[in-house]
This record gives structure tokens, C-alpha cells and sequence, in this order.
């Protein structure tokens, strides 16, 4: 299972080995009935206090209590720390259930089915245990191999937390759940149940991490579809199979069932569309290896698989292994890396980082003189300060301060700009950063007009600049808010920009947002605006108090002791550190410019606000002047080329189809019209099929063309013919000589095909073709 449901109880200092072993017998015996005869209990080799309980406390046959090692009853969760022996109970639904020799044998009829941890030591550094002052218990039961056991079942998928979603996946494909088709419909119940709950408990498809981890399953899943005949998107489907049966001791999943749904739904699309073609090149590098009498598919065709294709690594591992084959895994995984160096070289080319001297990248101050630069930017655009570090190098200054209005870039929120005022003198702040917790203001001092540590300067910030900044920094969250309302809870951040000029949002979602949905959430946004909610700026709180007040976080992100929480009224409340308005109506106007994919799962809305929707719509006006002087000019020029293009395109496609016309072929009586054509497409040659079958009167006419490389066919039938020998069929046949396929209505049907050296044989074959059908 690549999901499973786990059972257990925990005591932390309470009861201990007697208790946890005196309830777990009760529960197997008293409760569940489980035969006395074939259960096992195993303890540490070393745990005589656990043996003695198992002996003194139950009545389980003495001789099946063993001791094993540490690799079978010791739980450590790492080199160091808590840990303690451990004591399974197995049991034996074989003929031979009193052998000992089953126990811990990995045989399917033995198994473990709880196991009592007895957190009883602390391992230090060196490997030494010691006792702990308080002893716990943590059990571990899977509920899947209860449910096989209680009902007689050999496996969990015979149980009935199984046989819906089987039996769905039987009646979705016209399967029987039998032979071959077994292991297909396994994987694809296990893995839309993990599926599933990731997606209700917030994961989301993706390229990285966890959501990697789902794409490959969810991957996965389609291409045993594959096997049952599920070609298009299925897995969804089962979603509400699981609903019912577990829905209601997992509420989350009947609550976001339709987003869960559509979600798997999205990707299958999406996967789909690469993933006939991906296997039909692993189909075509098999028989090259067999050719070739080898046994490895090279590392080059396996990353080519995942990087055009979408096959992650181990789904092309199971496909070999299928077919008796390896891949040259080794190779892959160098050129993955080689892929990933390339991606930090060009990440790295694109970010602008500033040139600072060696002297500030190690140090800029002693931390014990200033510890931090106290940030005043929240309530000050302007701040008396002192200079407590300063390094002069090529005409500028890198200045330390004690406290600051300058905020450094973070959280997609874009640095200030300003300057430092000391005296007579100005010094344009052309940089930020941040090293040690402290600012380092870049400032130009061409004339090396001497700072000194101590010197008293004023910090002041472009404010108009900086309101900007606000303004959209602000609106990123009444977006997000919206975003959320119109699109789901799934939706969250995944990376933002916030500038003077505009700001740009990027959030999970599996799907393009509608021109309806991207109107709506403006419309609430600007709603929002109009309301005038006050800013709510929570500084400083302590983060489990955050918890509680419901500000928005995310399983994944990391957070400080303390945090910053930015409210706006009732309707957002988010974690932040940056700069906002003081009240939503400051922020003016919100505009959406665009909305785009930035990669599968995450969605891109660009947006602007204020003075930024001033210049946009003056852009727009100078846009639709120019476009409507152009427009203009281009229907008069398209007015008279598509008059003369008509009349070309009408003189010769007449000629050609009259030629075939007046040269038929008799079969069995009836008249066969067939020949070769230039058409530029499709469309073309339908247009084409209906002119002949026009002229024609009665028969049977087959037009054949190639288009960019591959095969087009249209078959006509005269509406005397229809009923005898239809468009569909005649199609149909000769699409394979050219290695395709088609249909379409009895008078008219096409056909596409990959082979056009075959286009000759086609033509040739469609006489006999109608006549065996004839």
C-alpha cells in the first residue's frame, strides 16, 4: 500500500508494559474473538520484564512467547534519542500454526499485526541507552491486515475497505476482477485512496516534494488504466466510491470531495495527452533492445521519457521490469544533475545580487554591539539613526544603522529606495541587504565623503515609492482571500512579487481560471477595497496565539517563535512581515492584466492597483487606437486576397474532382471514385469529399491527401449506397493500410494515417476493399 490506515493508543507517563499487554490480549481474544492457538507474542531478547507479563497476566500458550534481536523487536527513531524494546503479536492462519519457526519469517500466512512499542530509554552521542524518568507506550496496529484477519480473507483487497472500489473499477472497464487484471485494479484502489486524502489534507500535484510524490502515484495509476482499457480520465471517478465508504469517519474527504475530484481530474487530462505516445516510444525502444539482444534500457531514453514525457523514473522501472528488462539508472540520475546544475546556473544568472566587499560577507559588526537593526518602516518613513558600522569601497558606502525605515526585500515584497542624510550631505541609497540580522544600507558616496561609526544620519524612504508597494502588497492578500472564496481552500501561495509597478501572485490550483471566475474575484477584491476594512497589524505574536486567532498558514512553510499577522476586517488574515495601507480604501482600484501557468498545478495572476491602473488603461487606449487604424487596413487588404484566393482555390479544386469524376472504376456494378488531391488540411478535403459526392450522383468516392506529413482520407457514399456499404466502414479498412484509423456518418467519413508511402497502396487497395464488403 502506498497508503494505509494505522490503528493505536498512546500513554505518555501513564499506564505501561503490564497494562498495554493485559488490553492487548483482551482486545485479540474477548473482543475480536481471534483464535488463541494461532497468535504469537514476541518481545526484545533482553525485555524479561515484557516475557514475564506475557506469561503471568495472559493465558497465550507460554511457548508462543519468542525473543528476538534488535532488527526485529527494538524501535529507535534515529542514531539518538528515545527508544525502547518492543512486542509484536503475530498470527499464523497456516495448517502448520504452532511452529515457531513462521514467526518473523516473512511468510504471508504469519504476520505482524500490532505492534507495543515501550519507549523505555534515551540513546545519547555515543550510543550509550539511559533510562527515562518517565516511560511511555506507543502502539501501532494496521487496520487493513485487521480487516483480512477478522474476515477470513488471504489478502486486504478481498475486504470489504477494498471490493467497492474494485468492483467500480470492474464496472468502469467491463473487467472481471480475475487473472491478469488483478494487480491493475490493485494499484489503482490503493493509490486513488492516497490521493485522496493528500488532496483533502491539502497536497497538491506538483513537480517537487511531497506533490512529486503524488504526481508519480497519480502517474502511475493512469498507465495501469492502460492495461484495463481506462484510456480516458477514470481515477476521479472512484473518488466518490471512497466518499461513501470512509466519508463519514473522515468528514474532510466528503467535504472537498468536488475539488478532490476535479483536481485528479485535471491531471489525468494532462498526463493522458503525452502518455499513449510515451508508450509507444518505451514500446519502440523494447523492440530496438530485443533486436539488439540486450537487456537495458540506456539512461539517455529514460530521461527523455521523463523530461518530454512526464514518465517519473520508477513508472519506466515497472514498465521494464514487466518486460524482463532494466534501466540504466546510473545514467539517468547524471543526467538529472547535469538538468539541475544547468537550472541553478541559469537561476543564478537571472538574480541580481548585489557586489559587496569580502570584509561585509563575513562580518559587518560585532552582534554583541548590535544584535539586529530595529526595523521602523511599520509606522516611519523617516528615522533619526546611528551609524554603527561602515566599510568605504569604489564610491560607495556600506553602511550599518541602529534601526531603519528601509525595508529589505522578503517575502516577495521589493526592497526601498531613499537616502541617508547626515549634515549638508545626501547619500542615494542604490542597495539592501541583510547579514546577521543587520542592514546594510548600499549608498553612493562618489565625492568619499568620510561616515563614521556613531554618526547621527537620517534614514528617509521614497514614500511615494513605497505606498505603491503597499498598495499591492496589500491587495496580494485580499487576492488571495478571493482567490480561495471563488476557487477553494486548496488554493495557497506559492510565490508572489510585490513592486511599485504591479504585483504578481502565484497559487496551486489544477485548472485555467474562467474569464467568469477572474471577473468575480476582481469584482470581490474591489468590493473589499470599497468597504474601507481597516488594517489589523499584529506584531510580535506569539506563533501558537496566531494559531488560535486562524491566521492563515501552511503545512510546510516554517515560522518563528513569534510572527507578524496582517488582518484586513473579517476577511484576511495572513501571516506577513511586510509594509501595508492602513485601510483597504487607500489602495484605490484592482485591475487583473493577465493569468497564466508557470508550471503544472501553479496558476500566475499579474495585477495592478492605483496609479498602476491608471497607466494600464491609457496603455489600453493607445492599444485599441493603433489596433483600430491597423484593423482597418488589414480587412481591406484581407477583403481582396480572400476574393482572389476563393476563385483560385475554386477553379482548381473543381478541375481536380471533375478528372475523377469522369474516370470511375465499376465494382460489382456500382461506380468507384477514388484519387489523390492536394489539400492543405482537413477541412479542405471534407469540402473537397462534398463536391465529389455532388458530381458524383451514385457510388462510392474516396479522396486521398497528405497533410503536413501524415495522412488524410475522406470517404463519400451517394445516398442510394448508404445503407449497403457505409462512409464509416470503407474508412475504416483502408486506414489501417496506412497505419490509422477513423469513422464518421454513413455518407461521409475520414480517416487519418501515419505512412503516406502507403498513400499508393490505399488507392489501390479501396477496390477491393468495397468488394469484399460489397
Amino acid at each position: 500500500h502506498t497508503f494505509f490506515e494505522m490503528l493505536g493508543n498512546w500513554s505518555f507517563g501513564d499506564y505501561y508494559k503490564k497494562e498495554a499487554i493485559v488490553w492487548a490480549w483482551e482486545l485479540f481474544t474477548d473482543v475480536f474473538k481471534l483464535p488463541k492457538e494461532r497468535l504469537w507474542a514476541t518481545v526484545y531478547r533482553t525485555d524479561d520484564e515484557a516475557f514475564e507479563y506475557w506469561k503471568s497476566e495472559t493465558d497465550i500458550n507460554p511457548k508462543h512467547i519468542l525473543r528476538f534481536d534488535e532488527k526485529d523487536n527494538f524501535w529507535e527513531m534515529g542514531e539518538t534519542g528515545p527508544c525502547g524494546p518492543c512486542s509484536e503479536i503475530h498470527i499464523n492462519i497456516s495448517d502448520d500454526y504452532d511452529n515457531p519457526e513462521w514467526v518473523n519469517a516473512g511468510k504471508p500466512e504469519c504476520i505482524e499485526i500490532w505492534n507495543l512499542v515501550f519507549i523505555q530509554y534515551n540513546r545519547d552521542s555515543k550510543g550509550t541507552l539511559h533510562e527515562l524518568p518517565a516511560k511511555h507506550v506507543d502502539t501501532g496496529m494496521g487496520f487493513e491486515r485487521l480487516c483480512a484477519i477478522m474476515q477470513k480473507k488471504s489478502s486486504n483487497y478481498d475486504t470489504d475497505v477494498f471490493t467497492p472500489l474494485l468492483d467500480e473499477i470492474s464496472k468502469l472497464s467491463g473487467l472481471k476482477y480475475e487473472s491478469d487484471y488483478m494487480i491493475p485494479m490493485r494499484v489503482i484502489a490503493d493509490h486513488v485512496r492516497t490521493l485522496t486524502f493528500a488532496i483533502a489534507d491539502g497536497a497538491m500535484p506538483g513537480n517537487e516534494g511531497r506533490g512529486y510524490v503524488l504526481r508519480r502515484i497519480l502517474r502511475r495509476g493512469a498507465r495501469y488504466g492502460r492495461k484495463l482499457n481506462l484510456n480516458e480520465p477514470f481515477i476521479y471517478k472512484l473518488v466518490d466510491v471512497l466518499v461513501q465508504t470512509m466519508g463519514d469517519v473522515f468528514p474532510e474527504i466528503k467535504t472537498n470531495q468536488s475539488n478532490i475530484e476535479r483536481i485528479i481530474k485535471a491531471e489525468e487530462e494532462s498526463f493522458n495527452t503525452t502518455l499513449d505516445r510515451g508508450i509507444e516510444l518505451f514500446e519502440e525502444l523494447e523492440k530496438k533492445l530485443l533486436k539488439d539482444k540486450k537487456k537495458i534500457i540506456p539512461g539517455e531514453d529514460v530521461f527523455k521519457l521523463y523530461d518530454t514525457f512526464g514518465f517519473p523514473v520508477d513508472l519506466t522501472s515497472v514498465m521494464a521490469l514487466e518486460k524482463g528488462l532494466t534501466i540504466d539508472e546510473a545514467k539517468f540520475d547524471e543526467l538529472m544533475n547535469e538538468q539541475k546544475e544547468k537550472a541553478r546556473k541559469a537561476t543564478k544568472e537571472r538574480q541580481i545580487k548585489l557586489e559587496l566587499p569580502l570584509s561585509l560577507e563575513i562580518k559587518v559588526v560585532d552582534p554583541k554591539v548590535v544584535s539586529s537593526t530595529l526595523f521602523t518602516g511599520y509606522d516611519e518613513i523617516k528615522t533619526e539613526a546611528e551609524i554603527i558600522s561602515v566599510i568605504d569601497e569604489d564610491g560607495k558606502s556600506f553602511v550599518v544603522l541602529d534601526k531603519t525605515p528601509f525595508y529589505v526585500e522578503l517575502g516577495g515584497q521589493t526592497s526601498d529606495f531613499g537616502y541617508l542624510i547626515s549634515g549638508d550631505n545626501q547619500f542615494k541609497v542604490v542597495g539592501l541587504t541583510k547579514i546577521n540580522n543587520q542592514t546594510v544600507h548600499v549608498v553612493e558616496n562618489k565625492n568619499n565623503v568620510k561616515l563614521h561609526p556613531g554618526d547621527k544620519v537620517k534614514a528617509v524612504i521614497d514614500d511615494m515609492r513605497r505606498w505603491d508597494i503597499m498598495r499591492n502588497h496589500s491587495a496580494t492578500h485580499l487576492l488571495h482571500a478571493a482567490l480561495r472564496k471563488v476557487l477553494g481552500e486548496h488554493v495557497h501561495q506559492s510565490g508572489s512579487y510585490v513592486g511599485p509597478d504591479r504585483l504578481r501572485f502565484d497559487f496551486t490550483h489544477f485548472e485555467k481560471v474562467g474569464d467568469k471566475q477572474l471577473a468575480e474575484i476582481e469584482a470581490i477584491v474591489n468590493s473589499k477595497i470599497r468597504e474601507n476594512l481597516d488594517l489589523q497589524h499584529h506584531k510580535d505574536t506569539p506563533f501558537e496565539d496566531a494559531k488560535e486567532m486562524g491566521a492563515l498558514m501552511f503545512f510546510g512553510d516554517k515560522y518563528g517563535d513569534k510572527v507578524n499577522v496582517v488582518q484586513f476586517g473579517d476577511f484576511t488574515m495572513e501571516f506577513c512581515g511586510g509594509t501595508h495601507v492602513h485601510n483597504t480604501s487607500q489602495i484605490g482600484l484592482f485591475k487583473i492584466v493577465s493569468e497564466s501557468s508557470i508550471a503544472s498545478g501553479v496558476r500566475r495572476i499579474e495585477a495592478v492597483t492605483g496609479a498602476g491602473v491608471e497607466k494600464y488603461i491609457s496603455q489600453l487606449e493607445a492599444n485599441v487606437q493603433t489596433q483600430i487604424a491597423k484593423t482597418e487596413q488589414l480587412n481591406e487588404e484581407k477583403k481582396k486576397l480572400e476574393k482572389e484566393l476563393a476563385e483560385l482555390k475554386l477553379q482548381d479544386k473543381l478541375g481536380g474532382i471533375d478528372d475523377i469524376v469522369s474516370s470511375p472504376i465499376d465494382v460489382k456494378g456500382n461506380k468507384v471514385f477514388k484519387g489523390k488531391v492536394e489539400a492543405t488540411n482537413m477541412d479542405e478535403l471534407k469540402s473537397m469529399g462534398d463536391e465529389l459526392r455532388l458530381k458524383m450522383k451514385s457510388g462510392i468516392g474516396m479522396l486521398i491527401s497528405e497533410l503536413d506529413g501524415k495522412v488524410g482520407i475522406v470517404v463519400v457514399v451517394s445516398d442510394d449506397l448508404m445503407k449497403k456499404i457505409p462512409a464509416g466502414k470503407v474508412v475504416g479498412e483502408v486506414a489501417k493500410v496506412v497505419g490509422g484509423g477513423g469513422g464518421g456518418r454513413p455518407h461521409m467519413a475520414t480517416a487519418g494515417g501515419k505512412d503516406i508511402a502507403k498513400i499508393d497502396d490505399a488507392l489501390k487497395q479501396v477496390d477491393s476493399i468495397i468488394e469484399k464488403m460489397l
